[in-house]
């Protein structure tokens, strides 16, 4: 069952104009469907929570969490969503690959976060949505979001990153579209797939490590573009995950040859596997919601216009196809029991 929001929201973006920036605007042959609740009987914050808290805990509900029941427009956001968030990169980095991030490519109407993807104008970039809580969360944490991913060959994400871009847990990251019109090609086995996984980094030289069995793309057969899915991570220690997608447990990472085999969380000498002082998944992250064109897909190293994944103009002019959608992100801390 599907509800629908009693307004049309207005998502056209205005057509290129002498401005770089394009502006949010309207189309009122657009409706975007307001999402049920998975259990109707409960308010968002009452879904129980999939993880176990422990022994003799319980889950603390965190008022960093956020039901994006207030408006917040593209340009100027409004007072209660600078609160917990700013609209952009947790550093002034504005993207990977073709990606701009631009504050005014995301917005909160009816309810709902929107990041909405547009050309640049006279570029082969593209303009797009992101933002950075301003409340940092640590481990033991649960952290969940009800969304629905872009019918997009774009990347939609819910993430965690430490301040210095060492260590990095994706909660989602999704690439909804079935078919690349760039690369002419089905992209169904993405579509079908959720990256749930994670990252530890060496800056300088540059060096990442992150899982690559089949696990960490989990597939289930749901198109995943269709709906609005529950989407979370269960933060235990430096040494342990668990994904949840829909209240399931989708998947668990735990230990050292896991987490960090290569060593890079060392707190001397990273990346050196002859002193292990590995740390893990220490580090205080922001959590970050986006919208981006990856540079592995949108600039890939073969250089091959047939292993371009970069979405064309004729896509992104279907808007409601490059709008990702937030309906909540919801944050948990493990506490004593009373």
């Amino acid at each position: 069952m599907k509800l629908f929001i009693t307004s049309i929201v207005l998502l056209a973006l205005a057509s290129c104009s002498n401005s770089q920036d394009q502006d949010l605007g309207t189309d009122d042959d657009q409706q975007i469907e307001e999402p049920v609740t998975p259990e109707t009987e409960l308010g968002w914050k009452d879904i129980p929570v999939p993880a176990e808290a422990g022994e003799n805990k319980v889950w603390e509900f965190q008022e960093l969490s956020d039901d994006f029941h207030y408006q917040a427009p593209a340009d100027g956001k409004s007072e209660e969503f600078l609160n917990k968030w700013d609209d952009f990169y947790h550093n002034q980095w504005a993207g990977p690959g073709l990606t701009e991030w631009r504050r005014n490519h995301s917005m909160v109407e009816d309810g709902l976060l929107q990041m909405i993807a547009a050309r640049k104008p006279d570029s082969d970039k593209i303009l797009l949505g992101c933002i950075t809580s301003k409340t940092r969360v640590s481990y033991p944490v649960y952290v969940e979001a009800y969304a629905k991913v872009m019918n997009s060959t774009l990347a939609s994400d819910v993430w965690l990153l430490s301040p210095d871009d060492t260590q990095e847990i994706d909660i989602v990251e999704a690439y909804g579209a079935t078919y690349s019109e760039s690369a002419q090609e089905n992209t169904s086995w993405y579509a079908e797939r959720i990256h749930v996984s994670h990252h530890v980094f060496v800056r300088n030289p540059f060096q990442d490590y992150q899982p690559t069995d089949s696990g960490s793309w989990y597939r289930d057969g749901t198109i995943w573009k269709e709906e609005f899915h529950r989407y979370g991570v269960y933060w235990k220690d430096p040494w342990h995950l668990e994904y949840y997608i829909d209240g399931k447990l989708v998947r668990t990472v735990s230990g050292k040859e896991m987490i960090d085999p290569k060593f890079y969380t060392n707190a001397e000498e990273p990346g050196n596997s002859a002193k292990d002082t590995r740390t893990g998944l220490s580090k205080e992250m922001d959590i970050i919601i986006n919208v981006e064109d990856q540079t592995w897909r949108s600039s890939p190293a073969s250089g091959l216009q047939s292993d371009t994944y970069t979405p064309t103009d004729s896509e992104l002019a279907k808007t409601e196809d490059h709008t990702f959608i937030v309906d909540w992100i919801r944050v948990y801390k493990p506490v004593d029991k009373n």
